[in-house]
């Protein structure tokens, strides 16, 4: 694990990694620990904006589509929108997200964590959009979906795919980290994302 203030310090832009991204109070943490089966791997917290850096976490190697070894690594982005933090920081995140956004030649595709319970924040769309914009593949996680009846987690889901049809593109699950549901649909979802090269 490398906790990074800055694109520079994170680890050496080789390999593949998937960043995750999404509001503080979306479940991100748990999402991460549920997909690598690592209680403690991410900060879980019940003071939502924890994660104040850019956190990359090493994998073991992965064959890629050649059956080469790769290296890999998911990047837990700070939580957007809720922290109570100085503007200052806030405006640093900011820039540093969208840098790294932009310049990671490794990135291979952005996992987008919301919560199913509730729309698309502004945040989310323009994510979801930044992707389209650059051929960047988006795998949404409608997080707590224990939280509804399956039948309401269903509708949710159909309802955001519904959207798609709107112009937001992106694949899209049901996920809940306490209950397990979906984590091996995003496990294979992520690492589908780290063995497909950019454009």
């Amino acid at each position: 694990m490398l906790a990074a203030h800055r694109i520079s310090q994170l680890p050496t832009d080789l390999g593949a990694e998937v960043a995750f991204a999404g509001r503080s109070n979306a479940g991100k943490s748990s999402a991460l620990n549920a997909l690598t089966n690592h209680k403690g791997l991410a900060r879980t917290s019940k003071t939502p904006g924890r994660t104040q850096q850019m956190v990359a976490f090493s994998l073991p190697p992965l064959a890629d589509n050649e059956g080469q070894p790769l290296d890999v690594r998911l990047i837990d982005l700070p939580g957007y929108g809720y922290a109570k933090v100085p503007e200052e920081l806030r405006e640093h995140w900011k820039r540093e997200i969208d840098a790294y956004l932009h310049q990671r030649k490794s990135l291979r595709g952005v996992v987008l964590i919301a919560d199913i319970r509730h729309p698309l924040k502004e945040f989310d769309r323009m994510m979801l959009d930044f992707c389209f914009a650059t051929h960047l593949p988006c795998h949404l996680l409608l997080t707590k979906a224990d939280k509804l009846s399956r039948n309401q987690a269903m509708q949710a889901l159909a309802a955001m795919r519904q959207s798609f049809a709107d112009g937001l593109h992106a694949t899209a699950q049901v996920f809940s980290s306490s209950a397990g549901t979906g984590v091996e649909e995003a496990r294979e979802a992520v690492v589908t994302l780290l063995r497909t090269p950019r454009d």
